[in-house]
């Protein structure tokens, strides 16, 4: 599979003036989130034949200056334009305060990863999260995610569960097209798929792999669905590649799982799931490989949030690309038996057998 991608075809002058973009992206994204969370964007919005600086800060009981310096910002990152002295919403100014996408990534940037990234050249060097000492002293972000402030978990699980939900429909009828009675979900989390495997499937049993912490906020979940009887938790630290999972299992699903761990640790982990199969049984691999994307904006977030790994989750683990994905697979001693495409936001499924 090629590894090619971008050329160095613009010109001078547009790339002297992309390096600016880069050199004050942080200022401007807080300039953007002002923008949002003040109402300011909202306002010009609704003005459809435009609306003056002055204007905009009366009706939002806003300084003019600040209206002023923000609005000129809005200009230069093309959120609004203006013309005769009144403001108008650009495209890129409606996708800020209305697409979902744009806002959980803006949500998780700002809450998760914004003041811990100024030690993301230290993270490179050492191979360990160290942005992550903003929130507390742990080793990994799953760890603490039980700890987290509010604001902040509720930004992570917004990310995580944005870029999962919307696959799931698409997701099910794929691992039950051989009806399974007994499904493993490693690093099931919040037991979101374990729920709706119970409901669409009422005879199967779900056993989910977690940290303690994430798996008694899955039991509260479970338990307000009355599906405790279907649902169990298997408690285990998953990088202590000593501890074996449980066995007897015609499918192991893993979701958004295996981009949170190194290489090294991914062939481990697709070990002791094959040995958790039954014979005829198929592991599920569903993930979002930087290379496998329908739209430029969906690898961008992709190769981005590779660097939340680096510097805030556990220092050693990204976004894959696809071929990395398939070597760990054949090197973990499995056959990749079937390819799933175009899944949800931007997924791939890998169906590998023994």
């Amino acid at each position: 599979m090629a590894y090619e991608f971008g050329n160095d075809k613009k010109s001078a002058f547009q790339a002297q003036y992309d390096a600016q973009k880069i050199a004050f992206a942080p200022i401007m994204f807080q300039a953007a989130r002002a923008l949002r969370d003040l109402g300011i964007l909202e306002t010009v919005k609704n003005h459809k034949q435009g609306i003056t600086i002055e204007e905009v800060a009366d009706k939002l009981n806003l300084p003019v200056y600040g209206v002023k310096v923000l609005l000129e910002a809005g200009l230069s990152i093309e959120l609004v334009y203006a013309k005769d002295h009144k403001f108008f919403i650009t495209k890129t100014g409606w996708f800020i305060m209305n697409d979902e996408l744009t806002k959980v990534n803006m949500d998780f940037t700002h809450d998760v990863n914004y003041l811990g990234f100024f030690k993301l050249k230290e993270a490179i060097k050492s191979g360990k999260p160290e942005g992550l000492k903003v929130f507390g002293d742990w080793n990994t972000i799953y760890a603490a995610l039980s700890e987290l402030p509010d604001h902040v978990r509720k930004s992570w699980f917004g990310f995580d569960h944005y870029y999962s939900d919307d696959s799931f429909p698409q997701a099910l009828p794929i691992i039950f097209n051989n009806n399974p009675h007994k499904i493993l979900d490693v690093g099931g989390n919040t037991g979101k798929f374990a729920i709706k495997c119970a409901e669409y499937n009422p005879n199967v049993k779900i056993t989910i792999l977690d940290l303690p912490g994430q798996l008694a906020d899955a039991y509260k979940n479970i338990n307000d669905k009355g599906l405790n009887e279907r649902i169990d938790g298997y408690p285990i630290d998953l990088l202590d590649h000593s501890l074996p999972y449980p066995q007897n299992f015609d499918v192991v699903w893993m979701s958004q799982f295996l981009d949170c761990f190194s290489q090294d640790d991914i062939v481990e982990l697709l070990k002791k799931a094959k040995a958790a199969l039954n014979p005829d049984g198929a592991i599920y691999i569903m993930e979002t490989f930087w290379d496998n994307q329908r739209t430029d904006a969906g690898r961008y977030s992709l190769v981005a949030t590779s660097l939340y790994f680096t510097c805030m989750a556990n220092g050693c683990s990204q976004m894959y690309h696809t071929q990395d994905m398939i070597d760990l697979i054949e090197k973990a001693g499995l056959k990749l038996d079937e390819t799933f495409e175009k899944i949800g936001v931007s997924h791939t499924i890998f169906k590998c057998v023994i």
